[in-house]
């Protein structure tokens, strides 16, 4: 019971949490970071630990279907260089780096620990630097290199994370079984993540309601992975590219009740699922500083503080030089040039990966301790440092964004009410029919009077159907309040205005 009441006690601080990030438009990550750590100086705390071979699969495998659902193949591809380049070199760079200054500064740590802890810090994490992005305008490219690195990032990291606990735990290293052991598992796991998306788009028909479905989705994110374990591939490419290929065949299965209501499950599961790792590893953070007494928790704070400014310099060192100056050089500083490069170095902030691979560690790991401490102290310094100073920096850059998905998107609207006006030619002479061929009419004249073709963002009677389907509202409220209807005629009639309202244009700031 002790423990459940913790749980409640924590979800519910981790809302406020959200909320006061939210009002001050930083990323919630960062909050939920704070309170971890605070809940390690909290005295009474449960003692609750995560078996290692658990934590991979329940933090990255929900987190990253999620994300591969949402990505554009398309912009993947015009993109590849940059993404490539972050995805594979900042990760590879700054794995060495941290474990050259870790083998510096300790001496008597293992090698394939030092690698591992580079490994683990080495990818930044997505959900934290797009809830900043929410609330500032940046060039779409730069937003879908931050989503792509996320993406592909995990996989080279996770693959030397793997070899270096192997290595760890027979107690040498082998530089020359990365390369074969990473191309085998790329080019497998982009094989794999297609086929076992077709065999899925095939079963999820079979599951035609809401429930069954969205749990399917869950099965579907978890099966994978462990399907991709097994099978001695990547998990975070097998389940990327399971849900891309999915992405691009579930609109014409998905009823659009179980899409809605999809979209509210995996945006509530992956806010627990982070308030779940930064709890596991805040609580874990008191028992490890009891252990690491005197010079040990000296060594461990330098340590932290060494691999905090080695992640950040190594991005900036990267990132800067490759990409700044050579678009200053030519000229560019819309998508591309040093003030885009300053703003893609400094969203480097670490999150839920790397907290799920330290837990992930074996608890007879070398320097596990160590490991997890410097860990979260990178996460907690990059989403504190740089998360809470992302929005004022983009803000200072004055980056413009040309907007090339509100233009598609009107484009795109304009040719699908054309194609709504003619299925209307075949209908009756009906009042119904010929107010909906009205709104669509007048939709399709105002976008063809626009020099690009943008359809407006909302028709015309969307603005009265809202306030007509409040009106209902509010009277079938009173009619429950008078006691003239029960509740389960009220309900039934509150689903039925749900989707008449759903009807409308959704709102801009939805």
């Amino acid at each position: 019971m002790v423990i459940f009441e913790w749980i409640v006690a924590v979800l519910f601080g981790a809302v406020l949490l959200a909320a006061l990030a939210r009002r001050l438009g930083a990323p919630y990550p960062a909050f939920l970071a704070l309170g971890g750590a605070a809940l390690a100086f909290v005295p009474g705390v449960p003692d609750l630990t995560l078996d290692p071979e658990l934590a991979l699969a329940l933090f990255l495998a929900p987190v990253l279907l999620d994300a591969g659902y949402d990505t554009s193949l398309r912009d993947l591809k015009a993109n590849w260089r940059p993404i490539g380049g972050l995805a594979l070199g900042a990760v590879a760079a700054t794995t060495a780096a941290v474990a050259l200054v870790t083998h510096l500064l300790i001496p008597g740590m293992p090698i394939a620990a030092c690698i591992v802890l580079g490994a683990i810090v080495a990818p930044p994490d997505a959900v934290a630097a797009l809830s900043v992005l929410r609330h500032v305008t940046l060039p779409h490219r730069l937003t879908t290199i931050l989503r792509g690195e996320s993406l592909l990032n995990d996989a080279g990291s996770l693959m030397i994370y793997r070899l270096g606990v192997a290595a760890g735990a027979a107690g040498s290293f082998d530089p020359g079984k990365v390369a074969p052991a990473f191309l085998l598992g790329v080019v497998a796991s982009l094989v794999a993540g297609p086929l076992l998306a077709r065999v899925f788009v095939m079963i999820a028909p079979r599951f035609p309601d809401a429930a069954s479905a969205i749990v399917m989705q869950f099965v579907a994110a978890f099966g994978i992975w462990l399907v991709a374990e097994r099978m001695e591939l990547s998990g975070v490419l097998t389940v990327v590219s399971f849900a891309i290929t999915v992405a691009r065949y579930s609109p014409g299965i998905t009823a659009p009740r179980t899409r809605i209501v999809s979209y509210a499950v995996w945006e509530t599961a992956v806010f627990v699922l982070n308030v779940l790792a930064f709890v596991l590893v805040g609580l874990q953070i008191g028992p490890i500083l009891d252990r690491l007494a005197g010079d040990e928790q000296s060594r461990a704070l330098v340590l932290a503080a060494a691999v905090f400014a080695t992640v950040i310099v190594v991005r900036l060192l990267w990132v800067l030089p490759a990409n700044g100056l050579r678009g200053r050089a030519r000229g560019r500083d819309s998508s591309t040039g040093f003030k885009p490069a300053l703003a893609i170095s400094w969203a480097g902030m670490r999150g839920i990966v790397t907290i799920a691979t330290a837990l992930a560690l074996p608890h007879d790991f070398p320097e596990r301790d160590l490991i997890l401490f410097t860990a979260f102290c990178t996460v907690l310094g990059t989403l504190t440092v740089q998360g809470l100073t992302l929005k004022p920096l983009l803000r200072r850059l004055g980056l413009e964004d040309d907007d090339p998905v509100g233009i598609e998107t009107g484009q795109a609207r304009a040719e699908a009410y054309a194609a709504a006006l003619d299925s209307l030619k075949e209908t009756g002479e009906d009042g119904a029919a010929e107010a909906l061929r009205a709104e669509f009419a007048a939709a399709l004249a105002e976008a063809e009077s626009h020099e690009q073709g943008i359809a407006p963002e909302s028709l015309p009677a969307d603005a009265a159907r809202r306030r007509a389907i409040a009106a209902a509202r509010d009277t079938v409220l009173r009619l429950r309040r008078e006691g003239r209807i029960g509740d389960d005629a009220y309900y039934r009639l509150e689903e039925e205005f749900d989707w008449a309202e759903l009807n409308a244009t959704p709102r801009a700031e939805a």
